[in-house]
């Protein structure tokens, strides 16, 4: 059987454009990851600033000044520190759960920005099940804790991990009741619906004023799952000399520390997408009405101002949660849970079985 050379020329050239065809859709599937991981480095960094210069005033100090204008570089600075320094392990401590606790940590909530809508078309995974999605998977991270501080073969190390699981079931049940009255409200479990069901009415369409109750449980909750003063238990000093994280050094205790500030990101970020409009401007039309249609504007422009918006809220957030940081004492253990079993608890059930009577009332 004899081939001719010409169709032999157009077989290998067809395959190598299948090739390229299946590199460059590769490419492109992992272009917005790798955006999305870029933005999110970059916030982190802006937050650890944002708290070393607003602890700084409240505390009448100087803040960080000589990396970079105004101190910017410092936590970049501190980054780099940490990826040059000894990475110890205990040398009767579980190395694997040792190694391993840390990444279970990050990448855990790395994944919860998967559902997190930051424009009208700039969401990774629009998934019905959105919310839930985030609370399922923000589950994962104390295990994380845990094996930390089993694997250090450390006392303090291990009552922190303890500590970090029992605060984390005690405040995820209201949180997920608080969830939950919100997607009763907006009928839909997809961060995007939720959005959209709280742009029709503008600023007064937002959640927080339809759940005032659910909007301060799921505040003081997601404080909570953050172990952020006045509920950093897991880690007091006093106590624990630094909790789960005593034995870590280096790359593997910068990875806690990042994935601190990445649970305080997404909190705040779930904040603005489930009560104060997501995107959305919401700038009620007795004001100024003709720029109120700026919600309707598309393409880059519309996107980018999206952007803006929710990124505008959701560092108002964090300005609160850092200001709580410096102003609140810390509570003892006993006093956290039954913060979060005797008063949440029963709270967010009750404004659960509020909005459900209402909405089959509206039926």
């Amino acid at each position: 059987m004899i081939i001719n050379t010409t169709e032999v020329q157009a077989i290998n050239s067809f395959s190598r454009l299948e090739s390229l065809k299946e590199v460059y859709g590769t490419i492109w599937m992992l272009f917005p990851i790798l955006i999305l991981v870029l933005g999110i480095t970059i916030g982190v960094l802006v937050i650890v600033w944002l708290e070393r210069t607003i602890s700084a005033s409240i505390q009448q100090r100087i803040g960080p000044e000589y990396a970079g204008p105004l101190g910017i570089l410092q936590a970049l600075a501190d980054g780099t520190k940490l990826l040059f320094k000894e990475n110890l392990i205990p040398s009767r401590g579980d190395t694997y759960l040792f190694s391993i606790g840390p990444s279970i940590a990050v990448i855990s909530i790395l994944l919860s920005y998967l559902v997190i809508p930051f424009s009208s078309h700039l969401v990774l995974a629009d998934l019905s099940i959105g919310v839930f999605l985030w609370i399922a998977i923000s589950s994962i991270a104390p295990i994380g804790l845990l094996m930390s501080g089993y694997g250090s073969n450390n006392k303090y190390s291990f009552l922190g991990g303890l500590r970090a699981a029992a605060q984390s079931i005690s405040y995820e049940i209201p949180l997920t009741l608080c969830v939950l009255s919100i997607s009763l409200l907006s009928n839909s479990s997809s961060t995007v619906d939720i959005v959209e069901a709280q742009s029709k009415y503008g600023f007064w369409g937002w959640n927080l004023w339809r759940q005032p109750i659910g909007f301060i449980v799921f505040i003081i909750s997601s404080l909570a799952e953050c172990e952020r003063l006045p509920f950093d238990l897991p880690e007091a000093e006093e106590e624990l000399v630094a909790g789960y994280q005593t034995e870590y050094s280096g790359i593997k205790f910068g990875l806690f520390y990042v994935a601190s500030y990445l649970n305080l990101l997404i909190s705040s970020l779930f904040v603005t997408v489930l009560y104060l409009g997501g995107w959305n401007l919401s700038i009620p039309y007795i004001f100024i009405s003709e720029f109120f249609e700026i919600n309707q504007v598309g393409g880059v422009f519309g996107t980018t101002i999206g952007i803006f918006i929710t990124l505008a809220k959701t560092f108002l957030f964090l300005f609160i949660s850092i200001t709580t940081r410096w102003t609140l004492p810390r509570l003892r253990m006993d006093q956290l849970l039954n913060l979060g079993w005797k008063f949440l608890l029963p709270i967010s059930l009750g404004n659960l079985l509020l909005t459900t009577s209402s909405q089959l009332l509206s039926l």
